[in-house]
């Protein structure tokens, strides 16, 4: 079994180049529930938002590093409930990647799963992605298409997060 941070390119975990696997893993995860929901093109910044908030939550999860080893379909509850609108999945998130730079530190052992993880929830606080504005009134009551209704930018989490939620309810 492969776990965080301690793989390498031969197996041998001898100072070669470390393979992130525990992150591709769980982008993985993330990439197939998100592409089985067929909710946005697999090539729109939504998606990439979506798949970077569902990749975080997998990661994060994973508290045995055990990911290469888990059975998606046990832990879909758990996916759900950390990504439902009413969880403070960001508060989560930041903590747990506290938690998980702490221990990299006390080892004093580069992670490379890690720093992807740091990147992706970088990626997602620091982009604004241009979204229809749910808490408006469109029109004044008049039914507006899809891309006709008042618009805000958005932080990429904000938009991923219910995306990722949906994409693993219709899993």
């Amino acid at each position: 079994m492969l776990h965080r941070g301690q793989e390498s390119t031969d197996g041998t975990g001898g100072g070669e180049l470390t393979v992130p696997m525990a992150w591709l893993y769980a982008e993985y995860i993330a990439d197939e529930l998100l592409r089985t929901g067929d909710l946005m093109p697999p090539t729109s910044f939504e998606f990439r938002a979506g798949r970077d908030a569902l990749a975080l939550t997998v990661f994060l999860s994973d508290t045995d590093g055990e990911l290469s080893g888990i059975r998606v379909v046990t832990q879909l509850e758990t996916w759900l409930s950390l990504t439902a609108y009413d969880q403070p999945w960001q508060g989560w998130v930041h903590e747990r990647l506290a938690q998980l730079a702490s221990r990299a530190a006390a080892s004093a052992a580069p992670d490379p799963d890690l720093r992807l993880a740091e990147a992706a929830w970088r990626w997602l606080r620091e982009t604004e992605l241009l979204a229809p504005d749910l808490n408006a009134v469109p029109g004044g009551g008049v039914p507006v298409g899809e891309d006709e209704g008042p618009k805000v930018w958005t932080p990429a989490w904000q938009l991923g997060l219910p995306l990722g939620h949906l994409a693993i309810h219709l899993f």
